[in-house]
Parts: structure tokens; sequence; C-alpha cells
């Protein structure tokens, strides 16, 4: 435990790439909210922030009167999130008086090095991860991670899995942990049928076909070449709406190209703007797929979906059946008929779509709300000061 006088606010300093976008800010801002005067809070985002994989090129945008104090710093090598790190201004904030250190970086990056290197001994530190796969790394990223467990005062997890992985592991086992999933924030995702049929009639599209979506990168691991051959196994009418964009766009603008007007590629839509999207769906799908490097780690667009009361039909990969339980449909991953047949499910069954709907509003405002989460995450943090 770390000595601390009761004269003043705790002040907590979050590091996070994912900071860039002002979606995540949200958790930081009820850190400040949540926190009901305990703690001070300041956030390090990077500047920009080019992405590869998980998130796109974004330059940080500060967010109208956000609560908390930010610093907008360089980093080198946004491309390859293994080696990316900050400048040397990083090291500066850290040692300015801090009572916690939260990383939202992962030990075994460089990142998350030069974050535990640059930490005081006396001041805990505490990471967040997402490993939800059982890797060993090699050198020198196995090293990186060795010493930033050794460092580290306790650990958070995304999920389930990663929890399971983790706690079994040198380093995890015999830390302080607890769990914190991403979250939405309830006044931008809410139930909007005004907005979506908005949409729909926007899109070209009336109310007399059910909406199927997909949220999501167009990546072969995300199951869209399951989704759309389940699709096209569907002997009932439904309109097909996906909001994305990557790799695989070339082989489901062909596929569009064989469905006439039943599908719509919506790729430019900022997260900010995705809820009457999401509330334009009658079902939402998430047909994740495992691979020998990837799997699940959470499935932000379902908790998005529940939020906006739209049903989900999920795989079971990864964290996806940890996260829709009993609110949502689950199947074998890579199935198409079963998917198939699961969708036809719910398009012919109004009633069932309403039942899942409501469930999945109860645990999304129950669960997964950044100010919930927050406070899980602050109720954790006062055991390690």
């Amino acid at each position: 435990m770390f000595a601390l006088g009761p004269s003043r606010p705790r002040k907590l300093l979050s590091i996070a790439h994912s900071y860039v976008l002002g979606v995540n800010r949200k958790l930081a801002h009820e850190f400040q909210r949540q926190s009901l005067g305990k703690w001070e809070v300041s956030v390090v985002a990077p500047a920009y922030f080019q992405g590869r994989n998980d998130i796109r090129p974004n330059s940080f945008r500060a967010e109208p009167d956000e609560p908390i104090h930010v610093d907008a710093i360089h980093a080198r090598w946004t491309n390859r999130i293994h080696v990316f790190h900050y400048e040397r201004k990083l090291r500066e904030i850290i040692r300015s008086g801090f009572d916690l250190v939260h990383a939202w970086e992962e030990p075994y990056i460089a990142a998350g090095l030069q974050i535990a290197r640059a930490t005081p001994q006396n001041v805990p530190l505490v990471y967040r991860t997402a490993q939800s796969l059982d890797k060993r790394y090699p050198p020198p990223f196995n090293w990186m991670e060795s010493y930033c467990t050794r460092r580290m005062s306790g650990w958070i997890y995304s999920g389930s899995l990663v929890g399971q992985n983790l706690k079994k592991r040198p380093g995890y086992a015999d830390k302080p942990s607890c769990v914190a999933p991403l979250g939405f924030d309830p006044n931008r995702m809410f139930v909007d049928r005004a907005a979506g049929r908005a949409t729909r009639r926007e899109l070209g599209w009336d109310d007399s076909i059910p909406v199927v979506g997909y949220l999501g990168r167009f990546v072969k691991a995300k199951g869209l070449q399951v989704l759309m051959d389940a699709i096209d196994l569907l002997n009932v009418p439904v309109r097909v709406l996906m909001v994305g964009d990557g790799p695989m766009r070339q082989e489901v603008d062909a596929w569009m190209k064989t469905r006439g007007d039943s599908v719509r590629i919506c790729s430019q839509v900022k997260h900010a703007s995705i809820a009457p999207y999401i509330n334009a769906m009658d079902v939402l799908l998430a047909p994740s797929l495992t691979t020998p490097q990837w799997k699940e780690q959470f499935g932000r667009m379902i908790v998005e979906a529940f939020a906006c009361g739209v049903p989900v039909i999920g795989s079971d990969s990864g964290e996806i059946p940890y996260v829709i339980g009993d609110a949502g449909i689950v199947v074998p991953e890579n199935q198409t008929q079963l998917l198939a047949d699961a969708i036809s499910e719910l398009i012919d069954s109004p009633t069932r779509r309403g039942e899942l709907a409501e469930k999945g509003l109860a645990v999304a405002h129950e669960k997964y709300t950044w100010a919930r989460i927050a406070r899980t995450t602050l109720d954790f943090f006062d055991t390690l000061v």
C-alpha cells in the first residue's frame, strides 16, 4: 500500500493511444465525475495516431467542456502498435506529481515499457490489457512484459477470457486485478426509432422489409464471408446495412452488386454519429471468427446495439458469448446455415426481437455505461493507494 495524506484530492494520470478519440476519453471524463472530488484526473493522448487494424488514422480533437486536463503529445511509429512510443515529454508529465498512473497500453509493447520506466517507484502503476490469447512473446517483447508486470501494482482486464488467460501466468497471477470492459455513453447511444426511420429514408428504404446490420472492420476475422453467405441462404426478405470499411471492401462491394437494392455500405460514418445507423437495424450480426493470432476481445458493437434496443446474433468467438449472455443469440462460429437459421428466427418473430431488445437494453445500462465502468475502476484504484 502507498501512503497518501487526506488533505487533497488524489492525482490520477491516465495514458492511452485510444484517447486520440473523444469517444474513448469518456472513460476519463467519468473518472473525474464519479470520483466526487476525490481524484483530480489528467490524460495523455497522442496528437495523431495512424493505426492499422484496430483504429483508423486520427488526429486529436478536444471535446467541448472536457472535465479533465488533457495533454496531446507527439508519438512515433503509430502504425506499429508493438513499437510505437510517446515523445520524451511523457516522462516529464508522469514525474510531475501523480498518486497513480493508469496505462491503457499493453505491458508487452514499447509504450507500456516507456510508462513503467518513467513512473516513480513510490507511485502505483496499473495496466489495462486485452490479451485474450495465451501468447508467448519473442524478445524483446517478452522482456518488456516481464519488466512491466514486475513493476505494476495491479492490472485491469477487458473481459472474462482475458482474465482467465492472464491470471494463470507469471507476473499477473500474484497481482491484484479487476475487470473493466469497454463502455458506451448513454447520452449518445440510446433507443431512437425516429432517427432509425430517418436513416432508412436517407438510404432510400422504407420500413416494409427488416434490416440486418453489421458494424465494424471489413476483415475476414470479423466473419464477413460467413455473414454474406448466410444472408444468401435466407428464404425471408431482408435488407443489409453494413457500416465500416477495410481490406475486404472489394469482396463486400462485389457481393452487394449481386443483391440489387437490398444492401447499403456506409464507410464514412464517424463513431459519434453511429447511433442513428444502429437504430435503423432490426438485428445486428457479430459473426467473428477465431484465428491463430486473434479472437474477439470484446465486441463493442454488441453493447452499442443493446443500448439502442437492437437484438444481437453473435458467434461464440472469444468474448462475444460472455457479452451477449442470455440477452441475444449465440451460434457456433463459422457455421453459415446456423447463422442463417438464427437470422430467420428473429426476422420471423417481432415478439422475440422485442424480448431480446429489452434484455439487451437492461444489460447495457446495468453493466456497460462508462459511469459504471469508471466507478468500478476507481474502487480498484482506491485499494492500491
